[in-house]
C-alpha cells in the first residue's frame, strides 16, 4: 500500500486524535482536546455522506449525489488517474514531501503554467523559485492551460496495452489533446503521477497480475538511461550531487575545490563564506566546462564582462557562485550551487564564491 495524499500535511496529530463527519456535514480533524487541526469546511452545505471513490478520490456528497468537497482538488505531491490541475477554481501544483518519512512540504514543485508544464526548486536563500525542468508546448500557439490531468488509457494500435500521459485542454481555444509519457505492456488503471522527494518526476503502476514487486516505476523525467521517454539527464537534478558536486553520464564524477577537482563524496559543500560587507573580502575559484542545474532555461544576464558578472555576485549576500559563456558574455548568479552539469563547451565556466 502506498499513500497517495495528505490532509494534513506539517500538522501531525498526536495519540487519540479524532476524524469525524458531524451532522452539520462538516469533515474535521482534530486533537484528543477537540482542538482542530484540519477541516473541509463543508458545514451546513448539504452533505449527507463520504465515501472513497474506486479511484481514490474522497467524496463528500448531498442528496443528490453532487460532489460537495473532493480530495482531488486538493492534490499534495500525486496525481491520481483522471485527477487534474486547473487553472481557475482548482490548484495548479503539486509539491514535494521534505522527505519518505516527513510529511512536511519538500522544496521541489510541479507547476502548470501558460502552455507547459515546469519542474522548480524552492531555496531558501531566495523567493523565486528555480526551473530545472520544462515541457514542450501544449496546444495549437493560442489560448492558455485551462487544465491538465493524469490519464491512462488503452493503446490504440495493439503494440502496448496501455498508455499513461496528460490530457489537456486549452482555454480561448479549439485546442485540446494528450501528452504521452509512457506505454506500458499491462494494465496500467491503478498508477499515479508523484512529485518525489529527491525532486524528480516519477508515475509508479500498480500491477496487479505479480505476487511480488507489484509497484513499477512506469516512467522517469530525469533517468539514467538513454531511454526514449527519459527527457534529460538525471544531471539536471538540483541536489543529484548534494550541495556541491560535479554531475557527468548520471554520475557525481569531481568535487569542485580552490585546489582543483577532487574526488567527490557526500561531504563535498560550497566554501564557507565571510560576513557580507559588499564583497570586499570573497574572491572566486573556476570551474571549466560546467553549467548550473538552471541554466537550460536561464542564461542569466548580459552582456556583461567577466569583471562585472564577479562584482554582481560580489555585492549579493545570497549568491554563491556565477556561471559565464564567453561567446555571449551572459551572466548567471546564482543562490544554490548543487550539481554543476558537465558540458563539452569549456567556455561556460562556472566560478565559485569564497573567502578572500
Amino acid at each position: 500500500m502506498r499513500w497517495v495524499w495528505d490532509a494534513n500535511r506539517g500538522s501531525p496529530v498526536r495519540e487519540n486524535a479524532t476524524i469525524s463527519l458531524g451532522s452539520d456535514g462538516n469533515f474535521v480533524l482534530a486533537e484528543a482536546n477537540g482542538t482542530i487541526v484540519w477541516q473541509t469546511n463543508t458545514a451546513n452545505k448539504g452533505v449527507v455522506g463520504l465515501d472513497t471513490l474506486p479511484n481514490g478520490n474522497i467524496v463528500l456528497y448531498d442528496s443528490t449525489g453532487r460532489y460537495v468537497w473532493q480530495s482531488f482538488d486538493h492534490p499534495t505531491d500525486t496525481l491520481l488517474v483522471g485527477q487534474f490541475l486547473r487553472a481557475t477554481g482548482g490548484p495548479t501544483r503539486l509539491v514535494s514531501r521534505l522527505s519518505e518519512a516527513e510529511p512536511l512540504n519538500g522544496p521541489y514543485s510541479f507547476v502548470m503554467e501558460q502552455r507547459h508544464w515546469a519542474m522548480y526548486y524552492q531555496t531558501k536563500n531566495t523567493q523565486k523559485p528555480m526551473m530545472y525542468y520544462k515541457s514542450s508546448e501544449f496546444g495549437n500557439g493560442k489560448g492558455a492551460l485551462a487544465f491538465l490531468g493524469f490519464y491512462s488509457a488503452p493503446e490504440n494500435d495493439g503494440n502496448y496495452a496501455f498508455e499513461l500521459g496528460f490530457v489537456y485542454n486549452m482555454s480561448k481555444s479549439d485546442s485540446s489533446g494528450t501528452s504521452i509519457l509512457s506505454r506500458p505492456k499491462y494494465n496500467t488503471t491503478y498508477s499515479m503521477l508523484r512529485v518525489d522527494a529527491d525532486g524528480n518526476l516519477r508515475i509508479y503502476t500498480y500491477d496487479e497480475n505479480v505476487d511480488w514487486g507489484a509497484w513499477e516505476v512506469t516512467y522517469v523525467l530525469l533517468d539514467r538511461s538513454e531511454d526514449a521517454y527519459a527527457h534529460a539527464s538525471e544531471c539536471k537534478l538540483p541536489k543529484r550531487c548534494g550541495s556541491l558536486g560535479v554531475c557527468e553520464d548520471f554520475q557525481c564524477v569531481a568535487c569542485p575545490t580552490p585546489k582543483g577537482l577532487l574526488g567527490w563524496s557526500k561531504g563535498c559543500a560550497p566554501p564557507t563564506l565571510p560576513p557580507c560587507n559588499g564583497g570586499a573580502n570573497v574572491d572566486y575559484y573556476k570551474v571549466d566546462g560546467v553549467e548550473h542545474f538552471t541554466s537550460e532555461y536561464n542564461e542569466g544576464s548580459g552582456p556583461v564582462s567577466l569583471a562585472q558578472c564577479k562584482d554582481k555576485c560580489s555585492k549579493d549576500c545570497k549568491c554563491l557562485g556565477l556561471f559565464y559563456r564567453a561567446e555571449s558574455s551572459k551572466c548567471l548568479v546564482v543562490p544554490e550551487l548543487g550539481g554543476l552539469v558537465k558540458v563539452a563547451n569549456a567556455s561556460h565556466v562556472g566560478y565559485i564564491k569564497i573567502s578572500k
